[in-house]
């Protein structure tokens, strides 16, 4: 079985970093691997049914909205675009079928290999992505379980604000040019690079 390299692998190490001062750094950030990331997408008269199919299956009260995210026992509902839900932190059984979409009622992909997930958290997290990102992250125009696509210095991303941090997914391809971008500009409050985590799908 082939086994899934990280992009980022050879270009970290944990620990602390850049000027931290005597209250810690200001931010964390980590790598998520093994996130898992399903695509699903519905035509314009079956949104209604896939997405309710879709609570369904991770055990949230409904599907997500525009710009928002919803979290179940089974995994979380990302709203990715108008007519597509992206589908993560599933377990297997779940993933398997989320992706069993009648073509009908719309399609599915797997996404898993092609997005790499870094973690950023801590109390300058806001400042940090708001060097490069132009969207306004302040709690009451973002607020936690909101989730939008952006760009930083024309990376495109998409952010998941989730318990208090922020979740990124980057096409791997960009993954090092975004790390990059991330560390050198948190280095002016200090950062740390936390362990890796693992979503185990």
């Amino acid at each position: 079985m082939l086994e899934k390299l990280s992009a980022l692998a050879t270009h970290y190490h944990t620990g602390p970093a850049g000027d931290v001062g005597a209250d810690g750094p200001g931010v964390t950030l980590r790598e998520i691997r093994d996130a898992g990331l399903w695509q699903i997408s519905g035509w314009p008269e079956t949104m209604d049914a896939v997405g309710k199919k879709l609570a369904g299956i991770v055990g949230a009260d409904a599907a997500p909205g525009p710009l928002q995210s919803a979290v179940g026992a089974k995994g979380t509902l990302l709203r990715a675009q108008p007519f597509v839900w992206w589908l993560t932190r599933a377990d297997g059984a779940a993933a398997r079928e989320a992706m069993e979409i009648d073509a009908e009622q719309g399609t599915s992909l797997d996404l898993s290999h092609s997005r790499t997930v870094i973690r950023v958290e801590g109390p300058r997290a806001r400042d940090l992505l708001n060097r490069g990102l132009p969207t306004d992250l302040r709690p009451d125009s973002f607020p936690d379980g909101s989730f939008a696509g952006g760009a930083i210095h024309l990376v495109g991303v998409n952010l998941h604000h989730r318990d208090g941090g922020y979740d990124l997914y980057v096409s791997r391809g960009f993954a090092v040019t975004l790390w990059e971008f991330l560390t050198e500009t948190a280095a002016q409050w200090g950062y740390e690079v936390g362990d890796t985590e693992h979503w185990g799908a």
